[in-house]
């Protein structure tokens, strides 16, 4: 990766750490950013100060993508299939 490719990306993801509320965000647009700050820390190209906020938010993008893996494993242990024919129904999960 060139040094314009790697300036690009800090950029970008700096961008995607400021204000962005994670309640908005996809389970890949979270992975997207996380994974932007994972190689922007790997690289080692930023400041101690930029590397704590980046830190932070990967952390909250990590719990983010976390908690929405789970709400998609609690939709899919909730259809039902049927033992002998029939059709495949569902039932709403409860999350209390």
């Amino acid at each position: 990766m060139t040094q314009e490719e790697q300036n690009a990306e800090t950029r970008n993801a700096e961008t995607s750490n400021k204000g962005e509320n994670l309640d908005t965000l996809s389970f890949e647009e979270a992975l997207s950013q996380l994974e932007a700050i994972v190689d922007q820390l790997e690289r080692g190209d930023v400041s101690l100060d930029k590397a704590i906020d980046a830190y932070s938010r990967g952390m909250a993008l990590k719990g983010h993508c976390q908690a929405r893996l789970e709400e998609a494993r609690l939709k899919v242990e909730q259809i039902n299939l049927p033992e002998e024919g029939g059709s495949v129904s569902t039932k709403p999960f409860d999350t209390r």
